[in-house]
């Protein structure tokens, strides 16, 4: 095979706050990094062993030169990102207040990736990787949607494992309703769904607007419940798991639901957490793995 892992989506040039624990306002320097979900997972499955390869776009602009420079020194091949003239890298902010503070801005009006195209997609290996990973939001716009859509078909039909991370960000979505109908069409295409209680629900759910409008609202729990049970029944070969923070996760697999118990942490920042599961679970699997050894490595994956 030719990956291990092959990673569809956006991605950004962060700028972390330095001040921990200060308000955005106050920040008075910042840390350089790479971003956007599937490009974290990425960066954590290669940390982790697999060979892996990303599939997004970056602009023909320094902020572009950065990113790949940073992925390759991450050992993630990136000889299939195209540069798109015509748009810049995207780029986030992110403030640090912890627990639970954690005030994230997108620059996202016109960013490369979702320019990503089906000749792009076409010319990637697909069909010779071992496993695949989607992002919901690389659905919201764009001919990105198209090249997720085409990918997840490939996989499928070669039978490489696709993984979908729900990856809800609301300002990202023109309207609440929008996100649901977008990624609900790549479920059935599906082996693997990964996300938390609340993007289970905007995804699932007839009042999406709870979590879109509101990120961290209350999920009504009878409702996510038989969201839940009805997509198991309408895709009782796809597996769910359903991140549930400090309970751990939830792995809906062959029938049963697993609950594998998370590790407690002092928190610091949780940007980026989903993601190191993410690269956990996916690690452990594509390594043998059972889902309980696996939910319990990516615990500790996001954890740390």
């Amino acid at each position: 095979m030719s990956y291990d892992l092959i990673t569809i989506g956006r991605v950004s040039m962060d700028l972390f706050s330095l001040q921990i624990g200060a308000p955005f306002v106050q920040i008075e320097s910042f840390d350089t990094g790479v971003g956007g979900s599937p490009i974290n997972i990425a960066i954590g499955s290669s940390r982790l062993g697999l060979k892996t390869a990303v599939l997004t776009a970056v602009g023909a602009d320094p902020v572009g030169d950065f990113v790949l420079n940073f992925l390759q020194n991450e050992n993630i091949d990136t000889s299939l990102v195209p540069r798109k003239p015509d748009a810049r890298t995207g780029m986030a902010v992110l403030g640090i207040e912890p627990p639970d503070q954690f005030p994230l801005v997108f620059y996202r009006e016109n960013p490369a990736d979702v320019h990503l195209s089906l000749d792009d997609v076409m010319a990637a290996p697909i069909a010779e990787s071992r496993a695949l990973l989607l992002s919901g939001t690389a659905l919201s716009r764009g001919s990105a949607r198209d090249v997720t859509l085409y990918a997840a078909d490939v996989a499928s039909n070669a039978e490489a494992t696709v993984f979908i991370d729900l990856d809800v960000r609301p300002d990202q979505w023109a309207h609440p309703l929008a996100y649901g109908l977008n990624v609900r069409t790549i479920f059935p295409m599906a082996d693997v769904i990964i996300g938390t209680e609340e993007e289970f629900y905007a995804a699932l759910s007839g009042t999406p607007e709870r979590v879109m409008v509101k990120p961290l609202a209350g999920v009504v729990p009878d409702e996510l419940d038989a969201a839940l049970s009805a997509l198991v029944e309408r895709q009782p070969g796809t597996v769910l798991v359903v991140k549930r923070g400090a309970r751990g996760v939830s792995i809906f697999h062959d029938g049963t639901v697993e609950d594998i118990p998370g590790f407690p942490v002092e928190i610091v920042n949780t940007v980026g957490a989903g993601d190191a599961f993410a690269s956990g679970l996916i690690t452990a699997r594509l390594q043998g793995d059972d889902w309980y050894a696996a939910g319990r490595f990516a615990n500790a994956c996001g954890a740390l």
